[in-house]
């Protein structure tokens, strides 16, 4: 037990020790923004006060939080550390929210307005940015809130469990990850959003309404659909959609406007579709897939073993 103890002590001096310097070198960053950008942007009123407030978000609350940390780490009072830092986790989810429209605020800044364009690159320029711009800088909280949660993990499992400081160590995880999934849904609903919006303008005409709220985007792909009738194959682009299933078929390469797009042939609704493998069981070439719904079956077949596989169950998820 007292070996064990010790082991544990080792490797949870090692963490203090790691998560400490690491939070200097991050308080670093954010100093630099803080410093460079912030304070001299606020006192020269190169940007209105809400676009400052857009493009840096609450990074000085961001600051004073991570200070008040390496200040209680520096003295070796961990728990009281964690009870301030679980009060700001919240700031953490908020930036996140706010990254998207920051983005977009800085790039519409630099594209209209010369003296805030200017001043950012004379600032790029000095050595202690070292050769990184803005744009690298601002997701900096995201990247350190990512190490927190490892950080506090190797803390937590080398505390004994009796001890007050496990319990404060094992609620700021349960924090950490429950805003990580908070930051990892915002990121995961704004890919679905430019998948939809990629979807969108790839289809000829407004008639198939992609952007739809709630609808999520699934997977896209190549298949032949084999005919009813003695006709031949037809070749066409699938797109799944946690609803819907998109057949579509290319423009005409001479189109003068549409060469590059896809005509949409038919939506399938997903809430009344059944999907079997007629043939694909076995390691042969490619397989057929069966979808009925209720006044139509579709027959879609690949020589790809491995893609209908995948597609058979995206189809089957989709529909369950």
């Amino acid at each position: 037990v007292e070996d064990q103890r010790a082991r544990w002590e080792r490797k949870r001096s090692r963490t203090a020790k790691e998560l400490l310097e690491t939070e200097y070198k991050y308080l670093e960053q954010l100093d630099l923004l803080l410093s460079y950008f912030i304070t001299i942007l606020k006192a020269k009123r190169t940007l209105k006060p809400a676009v400052l407030e857009t493009i840096f978000g609450p990074l000085e609350s961001l600051y004073s939080a991570s200070h008040v940390l390496s200040l209680h780490l520096e003295k070796g009072n961990l728990g009281l550390g964690l009870e301030n830092f679980c009060q700001s986790l919240n700031i953490y989810g908020h930036y996140a929210e706010n990254l998207e429209q920051a983005n977009k605020t800085l790039k519409e800044q630099v594209r209209r307005n010369k003296s805030f364009r200017q001043f950012k690159k004379l600032q790029e320029t000095r050595p202690q940015f070292q050769g990184r711009e803005l744009e690298d800088l601002l997701p900096l909280p995201l990247q350190r809130l990512h190490q927190y949660k490892h950080f506090f993990r190797d803390l937590m499992e080398n505390t004994s469990p009796d001890t007050t400081e496990y319990q404060k160590l094992a609620k700021t995880v349960k924090s950490i990850c429950e805003v990580s999934h908070w930051v990892q849904d915002i990121f995961d609903k704004r890919e679905n959003s430019l998948q939809l919006l990629r979807v969108q303008k790839l289809l000829k005409g407004q008639k198939t309404q992609v952007l739809t709220p709630g609808r999520w985007y699934i997977r896209e792909g190549w298949l032949l659909v084999v005919p009813s009738k003695r006709e031949e194959l037809k070749r066409r682009m699938f797109f799944l959609f946690s609803d819907i299933l998109i057949a579509a078929k290319p423009c005409h390469p001479l189109h003068p406007l549409n060469s590059n797009k896809l005509s949409c042939q038919a939506v399938y609704p997903l809430h009344q579709c059944s999907v079997d493998k007629v043939f694909g069981h076995t390691r042969s070439q490619g397989g057929l897939l069966s979808l009925s719904f209720p006044h139509k079956t579709l027959l879609l077949m690949s020589s790809n073993q491995q893609e209908i596989n995948d597609w058979y169950q995206s189809l089957t998820a989709a529909v369950r």
